[in-house]
């Protein structure tokens, strides 16, 4: 077991007098959900399990959307911060405790210190955005104060670690202890008083703290329920993680999914998901755009990219969910609105709606007339159009953004290219060369 992120907790000391859970996973501790959720009590807000008309229409079945995006601090990560905060003894809380996030845990944590008069420290890396440094400092006042360390999160957190050591104090981690995930599991125990019979709960997966609560109280007192992970495609920690037996540090990730995108899961909440997951799944970042679209349009609800992960997953499947009574987890709510444009254009490349291309015009008048009057459909549109050689405009390549109406159209496209001899590339997204130019 990793101590690190475990750090001033003996076994001993996790042990409650009252009965608690026992872990499935054997770890010899017991998670208490029911003492964790009287100490969260007045401080959480009891999300609603908002049955969801558009969606059960959809799956044909029983949709419930657990809203942890009205969270007090918009997300379910207050849970397990004033968890393990709360229980720490008077001498370490004088001292005072650190975090590092850049996200949902740094507010979380935040909002705890206000709550419990606490000294805190935040640590962020230099490139977090001022909307997220805004809301953190929001939640804590003049109780927490925020040091900006490091280029990457990795060398944020080794700053945070030194400074808590040096300092003497207690470093409160994300998702990797035992009172982090006790915590996280009372959203387990208001899931199943509201609704008792769950066929299928979905829960994001960032380092697993959430899963490993949620889903350990799940087994304990509603075993029939499958639990399912959801990971996007390019952040598969836990998704390795299981297919290896033990956690793997992967070499690079896709971050746009923020909330769930981590280099390496927990030790700790890994021994616990392996044994409670009955399936792990992969979601594409496209797809998460479009739920989260989707969600905004039909049903006003905004998430953030790793809250639509359990919606974002249905689709694959919709055999097995039909007539079940289903639990979506939506984590988060805290999405900038800056990000919006980049939600639409991913969700649009997706579905396959649009697609850029390099083309190379014919040198003769009337060439790029052509091609906007007989290669483009009636119904497609040019969306971006820039010459790469600024100094050459009669034979230079020009990126050319198309939006089609329906991904048909996108056959057709390209048979008008070749009929009419278009000298193109097409970029793909998985190509170098497609993130330096679009």
């Amino acid at each position: 077991m990793d101590n690190t992120f475990h750090n001033n907790y003996s076994q001993a000391d996790l042990l409650q007098e009252e009965p608690a859970i026992k872990s499935p996973a054997g770890l010899g501790a017991s998670l208490d959900f029911m003492a964790a959720a009287a100490r969260l009590k007045r401080v959480v807000t009891r999300t609603p399990l908002m049955y969801s008309h558009n969606l059960s229409r959809q799956y044909q079945c029983n949709v419930f959307l657990k809203r942890e995006d009205l969270q007090v601090v918009r997300s379910y990560k207050l849970r397990g911060a004033y968890n393990m905060m709360s229980s720490l003894p008077q001498e370490k809380l004088q001292k005072g405790v650190v975090c590092a996030s850049a996200g949902n845990h740094a507010q979380g944590f935040a909002h705890s210190c206000k709550k419990l008069n606490l000294k805190g420290v935040v640590f962020m890396p230099v490139i977090t955005p001022n909307q997220k440094i805004t809301q953190t400092k929001m939640f804590g006042e003049d109780w927490i104060e925020i040091k900006l360390v490091g280029d990457t999160f990795d060398d944020c957190a080794i700053a945070a670690k030194e400074f808590t050591e040096a300092n003497g104090m207690t470093f409160i981690p994300p998702f990797d202890d035992l009172k982090i995930i006790e915590g996280q599991g009372t959203v387990g125990i208001e899931i199943l008083e509201d609704q008792p019979v769950v066929d299928y709960v979905f829960i994001p997966v960032g380092g697993g703290g959430l899963c490993a609560g949620v889903g350990t109280y799940f087994k304990t007192f509603s075993p029939a329920t499958k639990v399912i992970g959801l990971e996007p495609e390019g952040a598969p920690s836990m998704y390795e993680a299981l297919k290896a037996g033990e956690p793997v540090t992967l070499e690079n990730i896709e971050r746009f999914v923020d909330g769930a995108s981590v280099k390496r899961v927990g030790n700790i909440s890994f021994a616990i998901c392996k044994e409670v997951l009955d399936d792990m799944h992969l979601v594409a970042e496209g797809k998460v755009c479009s739920t989260i679209l989707k969600l905004y349009n039909e049903d006003a609800i905004v998430v953030e990219p790793a809250g639509a992960l359990s919606i974002a997953s249905l689709d694959d499947y919709a055999a097995q969910i039909k007539g079940k009574n289903i639990v979506c987890i939506i984590g988060g709510g805290n999405n900038d609105i800056d990000r919006m444009q980049e939600i639409k254009e991913r969700s649009l490349q997706y579905e396959g709606l649009k697609h850029y291309f390099l083309v190379r015009f014919a040198q003769r008048p009337g060439a790029l007339k052509e091609f906007v009057n007989h290669v483009l459909g009636p119904h497609d549109d040019i969306t971006r159009f820039e010459y790469m050689q600024k100094h050459n405009k009669e034979t230079g390549p020009a990126l050319v953004g198309i939006e089609l109406q329906s991904k048909d159209d996108y056959k057709l496209l390209l048979e008008n290219f070749n009929k009419y001899q278009v000298n193109f590339t097409e970029l793909s997204k998985n190509d170098n060369v497609f993130g330096y130019l679009v």
